[in-house]
């Protein structure tokens, strides 16, 4: 009976490919690659040719697929995760560079950096299903938890827009910093923070209606933002300082700067809510963060251009 329990078990997980170890996906923009680190040993383990010249990252929570932005290839690709290979391109046009899935694994949404709108695509047949108009120069985008909303920073217009995801229109917008680029969401979906490039600093609001909370000085040019700890902790990446700042929520204060590679850029936090992956644009590596020691802890070579830009850890 054990013996047959203990194979039910093991069937179970080779089904279900959402359950196996995670990767990180760092798109190489240079490279015109994709590096795949396994994450339980730190290698990488698959090296995927995307051209285009790819930035942006999301992962779909729901089915195995990693959607990535080509702003220079008119649109996104799709890897299969179970076959580690490129299965579809899909034309957006434009420069597409923000990129999410939502919640549910349905839909993907495509921020074009010029034509100031998100495409809306299902990730079935990846059909167009709605053009949203935003503002300037859209960029980082998250969902909320429950579904309900797509957050979007526009950089130009140095505000983020809440789009209600039942009927795609617009609720709010809401000033923060200068150039707002990476959002990040709380597990809770009541808190967004944003990456003020030109500002230096970190806008936090009441996701609901956007209101205002805090802000908070950090390093040269803040990208991307990750939350790890419960999210107890803000990680920050400074382009020009290459560093990531650490921002303690309950105090609302910078408690370190951790140094990493050389322009770094996209981040994002290991399902065991402790190592934190830092894409370095100009040294071409990932750093890992442990966001208990505040310490670097390993260095992985990837590909030139290193970006990563989203959620990159499924």
């Amino acid at each position: 009976m054990k013996i047959k329990s203990i194979f039910f078990i093991s069937l179970i997980i080779n089904a279900h490919p959402l359950l196996a170890k995670p990767n990180a996906y760092i798109s190489n923009q240079i490279d015109n690659n994709v590096s795949v680190i396994d994450t339980t040993t730190n290698k990488i383990t698959h090296t995927l040719e995307i051209t285009g010249k790819p930035v942006g990252v999301a992962i779909n929570p729901k089915k195995p697929h990693v959607y990535i932005s080509t702003p220079q290839g008119d649109g996104f690709s799709v890897i299969d995760t179970d076959k580690m290979a490129l299965i579809k391109k899909v034309t957006v046009g434009g420069a597409s560079l923000g990129i999410a899935s939502d919640s549910q694994g349905q839909r993907v949404f495509v921020a074009d950096w010029y034509e100031n709108t998100v495409s809306v695509f299902d990730t079935k047949n990846f059909k167009l299903l709605k053009t949203l108009n935003v503002g300037k120069s859209p960029s980082g985008m998250v969902v909320s938890p429950d579904n309900r909303w797509l957050y979007v920073a526009n950089r130009v217009d140095n505000s983020i827009s809440q789009i209600d995801l039942k009927t795609y229109r617009t609720r709010n917008t809401t000033k923060v910093g200068s150039h707002p680029f990476g959002l990040s969401l709380d597990r809770t979906g009541k808190k967004i923070y944003s990456a003020n490039v030109e500002s230096n600093d970190i806008s936090i609001l009441e996701a609901t209606h956007l209101k205002r909370l805090n802000l908070i000085k950090v390093g040269g040019r803040p990208y991307a933002i990750a939350l790890a700890l419960n999210d107890t902790r803000l990680f920050v990446t400074n382009q020009d300082d290459s560093t990531v700042s650490v921002i303690d929520l309950e105090t609302q204060q910078e408690i370190a700067q951790i140094e990493v590679g050389e322009k770094p850029e996209g981040i994002s936090t290991h399902p065991n809510d402790q190592w934190v992956y830092v894409a370095n644009w100009e040294d071409s590596t990932v750093s890992i963060i442990d966001a208990r020691s505040l310490k670097v802890i390993k260095t992985i070579p990837t590909g030139e251009g290193s970006r990563a830009f989203g959620r990159f850890i499924r």
